[in-house]
């Protein structure tokens, strides 16, 4: 059967699933985000846009503190009596976090009003609104976000916080306890007990991203927690309250970003306002059955390109959207999440060597990364 015949044939097998099945597949922000196959319908090639200068315009977020230094994070390892003493030690660090989109939690790591807390909870809120532990509220006066590992950082006005402990979460142990302290269902500020289920855990997100070095607890977790600190029985913040599996039948397993993986990225949000990471320039899918037939693809798994940034490394190494990537510095790519990943393991400034299938036919290009340009707003 010629291409054309396979693929009106595919085409009316995908109207077909996708009247049947419903919903739609979400679409990426950038190479490290990816398309969503829980539905049939391929990824849409995106039309190039107009043409545009170098992007890499003077950065549009604006740093937290660009002299910020690190808190320290010696840590006696005194255990706390109980959990009234831990509640007693952290609580006052925990914020509400109000938004014109929803409730959330943060919580203060320094002193002079800066507050961690997800990027699911701030992105894309018009007013935030933070309110402290005792009754004060301010209003958000600098946001910084980073939605591939869901870490914000934001500013209020204010001096003399209470920030909290940081503690060490490599030290974890699966069955130590620990409890969650947020804002859950927007109610105030409360605690949730339970104990370490589970370290370095990886789970994909709602929003098209997986987190990896999760804490996965049994203390409940619920809507309004997100941002929040899980602390150690020394009352030291080991997580950041994250996401939930919400499915009947499904208890007790809540996710914490570890704070050995936060720390860089907040330092990073706090210092410039994003954060910098190697830069190839790609918006990328995962080839399938379903997006190997509609694109008549020589290959049946890899990193899909959907979209080449204008002036980016991978248009400086030819690469176009419908492009196939297998393979980067000699490692194998199956996945756009692969990708991903070998990037983020890359050198800014470093050249790699890129094998991929366009058309019928397997090509190698060079591209030399750079870094990431700033947000757009």
């Amino acid at each position: 059967m010629k291409r054309t015949k396979i693929k009106y044939l595919v085409i009316a097998l995908i109207l077909i699933l996708s009247l049947a099945l419903g919903g739609g597949c979400s679409l990426p922000l950038n190479e490290f985000f990816t398309f969503d196959f829980s539905c049939a319908q391929p990824p849409p090639v995106e039309a190039p846009p107009p043409p545009a200068p170098e992007i890499t315009p003077p950065a549009t977020e604006t740093p937290i503190n660009p002299d910020w230094t690190p808190p320290p994070r010696e840590s006696d390892g005194l255990q706390l009596a109980d959990y009234t003493a831990v509640v007693a030690k952290v609580k006052p660090s925990v914020v509400a976090i109000k938004t014109n989109l929803g409730e959330g939690s943060g919580w203060i790591i320094d002193e002079t009003g800066i507050i961690v807390t997800n990027s699911h909870v701030v992105a894309g809120a018009e007013t935030i609104i933070i309110a402290l532990d005792d009754g004060r509220t301010f209003p958000t006066q600098t946001v910084a976000n980073d939605p591939l590992t869901d870490l914000a950082v934001v500013k209020v006005d204010a001096q003399n916080l209470p920030a909290a402990d940081i503690g060490d979460s490599d030290k974890l142990k699966i069955g130590e306890q620990v409890a969650a302290i947020g804002n859950p269902l927007g109610l105030g500020i409360s605690m949730k007990g339970g104990w370490v289920s589970r370290t370095d855990v990886s789970m994909p997100a709602e929003r098209g991203q997986t987190l990896r070095d999760l804490v996965e607890t049994d203390a409940a977790i619920n809507p309004g927690n997100s941002g929040g600190p899980l602390v150690n029985m020394a009352g030291e913040v080991i997580g950041i309250t994250s996401i939930k599996i919400a499915t009947v039948g499904v208890e007790g397993m809540g996710y914490a970003i570890s704070i050995n993986s936060a720390i860089p990225i907040i330092d990073q949000l706090i210092l410039n306002g994003y954060v910098i990471r190697p830069y190839l320039g790609v918006r990328l899918a995962d080839v399938n059955q379903t997006v190997a037939l509609w694109y008549s693809l020589a290959v049946d798994k890899g990193a899909f390109i959907t979209y080449v940034a204008p002036n980016s490394p991978a248009t400086e190494a030819g690469l176009q959207a419908e492009d196939v990537i297998v393979s980067m510095d000699d490692k194998e790519i199956s996945t756009a999440e692969e990708l991903i990943q070998t990037i983020h393991s890359v050198q800014i400034g470093q050249s790699v060597k890129i094998l991929f299938w366009r058309g019928d036919t397997e090509n190698t290009a060079y591209a030399t990364l750079t870094e990431s340009p700033p947000p757009q707003q």
